[in-house]
This record gives C-alpha cells, structure tokens and sequence, in this order.
C-alpha cells in the first residue's frame, strides 16, 4: 500500500505518503492564501524525497475539514483528480480527527479550528481517536459552558484564552497524522467516507442578487 495523504482545511498545506507501516516523506506549509499555489509543488516534493512516481500511489486520503470553502476544496478537488487519474480510491478523513490523533492525549478533551467570524470549527473527544460530536461552528463565549474544564487543541483555541485556557500542540493539523489515522483505520477493516467536504456554512462570496441589464445597442 502506498498511501497519498493532504490537507488543505487549515492555513496549512500538507501533504504526506505512508507505505502501510508509517509515513515515509511529508511536507507541510502554513500559508492561509495560498493553497492552490503550494498543494502540487507539496505532493511532488513529498514523491521526490521518498524516490517515488505518482504512478505508485494506490490509495488517496483527503482532510475534509470543516474549513473555509476555498481552501478546503483545493484539496479535495486535487484528491479527486488524483483517484480519476489513477483509478485508486479517495476516501476522506475528517480534519478535526486529524489533530486529535496527534495530539495524543488521554481523557475528554476538544478540538478547535479557526473559522474566522470569531468563530471556531470545534469537536469533543473521549480520546485520540473517538470523536463524541459532529463538528460545530461557533463563537467561543457561545460553547465556553460545554468546553469548561476541558484540554483543547488547535489554532482556533489559541485565539480565545477565555474560553480554552489550557492548549495543547498541534496548532494545525498534519497528512502525516491523517495519513497514520487513515491507515490505522483501514488495517482494522473500517469503511472510510467518501471526501465530501464539512463547509457547515455559506462561503464568504456570494452571487449578485441583481445583476445590471445589458442590452445591445
């Protein structure tokens, strides 16, 4: 198995390969305004180091999310065409999962994104790998009765203190951790979802309501 892992949901763009006993190569970059310029030069990068051609890819993991519209569709749009291009199955992980997998830690804790609009992508988990709700976009002081006590994860906790006092690493999620989770889960006999993407809300641009008549003269 050669596992192609990515994510794009949060400011970070992060690509790794697992050969179905740990991650072989990785790369990520944080940069919120560019995911369409780095995800390719990422996942070419993470194929040079690890001396291999895309050809060799036998399964695809895409983060999907909850994130922003368009970063989050980069790279499941980029997942698609990579399971089009070279007939191999696409499943999708939820992002959120991702970074409690990484974080490791023992009891409830929860997991927060940043979703602008002083708001944050949020989830709770009995552990690393057991998420206990769906995930959620809210302000801060709106949940700060469900999350009080509780450990957090993630850039969107480290913007609000008041409300998740006490933050573990990692700020951003990693492939490498989607990609250990994923395999993890698929070596155990699970189903995996399909990449459909958890927008929870409108995206920031919208259609005209009234466009302006032109007429030929």
């Amino acid at each position: 198995m050669l596992l192609l892992a990515l994510d794009t949901a949060t400011p970070a763009v992060t690509v790794a390969l697992h050969d179905g006993t740990d991650v072989i190569a990785s790369s990520s970059q944080v940069d919120a305004r560019r995911h369409g310029e780095l995800l390719l030069p990422a996942v070419d990068r993470v194929l040079t180091g690890a001396g291999l051609r895309l050809d060799a890819v036998t399964a695809v993991v895409a983060g999907t999310g909850p994130g922003p519209y368009t970063g989050l569709r980069v790279g499941l749009m980029t997942a698609d065409a990579f399971g089009l291009a070279l007939g191999v199955p696409v499943h999708g992980v939820c992002t959120l999962d991702g970074l409690a997998f990484a974080a490791d830690l023992e009891g409830p804790f929860v997991v927060a994104t940043d979703a602008r609009r002083r708001e944050v992508y949020w989830a709770r988990y009995a552990d690393s790998r057991t998420r206990l709700t769906d995930p959620a976009v809210d302000r801060p002081a709106d949940i700060a009765e469900q999350v009080a006590g509780l450990p957090a994860v993630g850039a969107g906790a480290l913007l609000y203190p008041d409300t998740f006092p006490k933050v573990h690493e990692p700020e951003h999620v990693s492939a490498a951790a989607l990609a250990r989770l994923a395999a993890e889960r698929l070596a155990a006999g699970e189903e995996l979802p399909a990449p459909r993407p958890l927008y929870l809300r409108r995206p920031d641009a919208q259609v005209p309501k009234n466009y302006k008549v032109v007429t030929p003269k």
